[in-house]
């Protein structure tokens, strides 16, 4: 079952609720997304510790074979 831009960017807003998120399907099939999240929680945080935080938003949908969403491009930063 493929999931929605919508969807990823609910699910990511509810974590960081001010961030500027962008989704971009790749494939154009629903599975395989790039998300951009600038949040000023980023700031003073490596690239690392920014991505696990987002992924952590996500791990209910990406969990296991059966998981909704298959593969996620992220770029993670503080606002400039």
């Amino acid at each position: 079952m493929a999931i929605e831009a919508q969807e990823i960017e609910t699910l990511i807003r509810a974590k960081f609720p001010d961030a500027q998120i962008t989704i971009t399907d790749l494939a154009g099939d629903g599975n395989h997304w790039a998300a951009e999240v600038i949040d000023e929680s980023f700031r003073g945080q490596n690239r690392v510790q920014q991505q696990r935080a987002v992924y952590a938003a996500l791990k209910e949908q990406m969990s296991g074979s059966n998981g909704a969403l298959h593969a996620l491009a992220l770029t993670t930063k503080a606002p400039d």
